[in-house]
């Protein structure tokens, strides 16, 4: 269940004092909830990572909410950025440039760059700007595990590791911002996401793409290859062949299943309509005891490049 009214000025200004407190707070934005803390304080930050199991070698993304905050955490603003943050910000697009020096090493898994974006999301936006300090955010949800797209998702998978969580509904996009390197002169995307690669090509033309990071710091968060996962196993699967033992649920894109399978959920034709439904579709199939959860994939083709990533990394062994 969500919140049916947005958080009072009250509550949002009081989860920006616990964030200047060092604080962890959750909070909602266009993509999906975050896990904040003060980006500027390295003891807080550290808290996120104890929080979220997460390792040290996974960055996270720095959030503001103008544009004099983000030259408080980026060195350097070329012509590339300036084009794709007057087109697509706020919202879901992270663009990885040289870092200031007020950036701890713990939010940039020790790189020089950092992942800065401005959420889209006007309980983020108030929030940030309430607190005064640009927030670094990672999912607010165990590492590799189902990202959260409503308040009772972390609150189910956080629990007290969370010192507050802003309400403010369930998000619309539902998966993680685009995450876009921009700090070696050239652009390499580095995650898919909720602004598609057409999208960005459009305005700046053809961007490159790094595949997994397997050793040392990752440049983006979401390069562990198992990521976004259900506890339940999930499976790819094509033309409907589901698996012929247990009980399993069946998410349909193309065609029904070929065999007998407990709950089909009918998944929509756009993929944008696609992402914002398949976490939360997702976290409700997870519980409630499931064998499997397959997945009728989707096509390989750009507009569908981030709902692919999720599934294919979701569906991934640990090994």
């Amino acid at each position: 269940m969500g919140s049916t009214h947005p958080p009072s000025r009250a509550e949002i200004e009081h989860a920006a004092a616990r964030l200047r407190a060092g604080e962890l707070v959750a909070f909602p934005t266009e993509t999906v909830y975050g896990l904040g803390a003060n980006a500027l304080d390295a003891a807080s930050v550290a808290r996120i990572f104890e929080a979220k199991g997460r390792p040290a070698s996974s960055p996270i993304i720095v959030h503001v909410s103008n544009m004099e905050m983000l030259r408080e955490v980026v060195a350097e603003w070329p012509a590339a950025a300036r084009l794709l943050a007057q087109k697509f910000w706020p919202g879901p697009l992270t663009l990885v440039l040289k870092k200031q020096s007020a950036i701890p090493a713990l939010v940039t898994a020790g790189l020089e760059t950092v992942g800065v974006r401005m959420p889209a999301h006007p309980v983020a936006l108030a929030l940030i700007e309430a607190a005064q300090i640009p927030i670094a955010a990672p999912s607010a949800n165990r590492f590799t595990q189902l990202s959260p797209t409503t308040a009772e998702h972390v609150r189910l998978g956080l629990g007290a590791r969370v010192d507050y969580i802003l309400d403010g509904g369930p998000c619309t996009v539902g998966i993680e911002s685009t995450v876009l390197s921009l700090a070696d002169g050239d652009a390499v995307l580095l995650r898919p996401g909720g602004v598609s690669r057409p999208q960005i090509e459009a305005v700046i033309g053809t961007i490159s793409q790094q595949k997994n990071a397997t050793v040392g710091a990752h440049p983006s968060p979401g390069m562990h290859p198992r990521h976004y996962s259900p506890r339940t196993k999930l499976l790819l699967v094509r033309d409907g062949e589901v698996p012929q033992e247990g009980a399993g649920a069946y998410l349909q894109l193309h065609g029904p299943p070929k065999s007998e399978v407990r709950e089909i959920v009918a998944m929509p034709f756009d993929a944008a309509e696609y992402a914002t439904k398949l976490y939360r579709t997702l976290h409700d199939l997870d519980s409630r005891g499931f064998d499997w959860i397959a997945v009728d994939t989707p096509d390989e083709t750009p507009e569908w490049e981030a709902v692919w990533d999720r599934v294919r990394r979701a569906a991934a062994s640990d090994g």
